[in-house]
């Protein structure tokens, strides 16, 4: 959904500045890399690249532990309860 809509002129080297309300927004920053795509509708498409910072964020409330799988495939649950009940549940 378009919440917001600005036109913007390009540079003869193919370059345009992205609204310092759209870089806000998105929590873009000098120097963060973004992704840019062209769809099927031929709409050019802009998302930013997860920083370091961004995935510590994204992660850190999930559950982490060593998991020691046997040639056999098994492993002991209860050294690994958060795996072995993603393997049950999924």
């Amino acid at each position: 959904m378009i919440n917001k809509t600005i036109t913007k002129r390009f540079s003869v080297k193919g370059q345009f500045v992205l609204p310092s309300e759209f870089r806000k927004k998105l929590n873009i920053s000098s120097g963060d890399e973004v992704i840019v795509s062209l769809n099927d509708n031929q709409e050019i498409v802009i998302a930013k690249v997860p920083t370091k910072v961004d995935w510590h964020h994204l992660l850190k409330d999930v559950p982490a532990e060593t998991v020691d799988v046997a040639k056999d495939g098994h492993y002991d649950k209860t050294k690994a309860p958060n795996f072995a009940k993603w393997m049950e549940e999924g």
